[in-house]
């Protein structure tokens, strides 16, 4: 699966594996790599519509994650 974002990498090991932390920092990620409100809004959506395993996957679905 080809990311929303495949210039975008965020690292997830060795980093708080918190889900807050890890939205934040993609959060951040996807700003910087100039996403609009509305994207960082949906990706935000995608992120907190299940559990932690889902989590995950919404990150792989934005980002790149190491």
């Amino acid at each position: 699966m080809t990311p929303k974002y495949p210039n975008v990498t965020v690292q997830l090991s060795d980093e708080d594996g918190n889900a807050i932390a890890i939205m934040a920092r993609v959060q951040r990620a996807l700003k910087k790599a100039g996403a609009t409100p509305e994207e960082i809004s949906q990706y935000s959506m995608d992120s907190m519509s299940g559990d932690y395993d889902n989590l995950i996957r919404a990150q792989m679905k934005w980002v790149n994650i190491k």
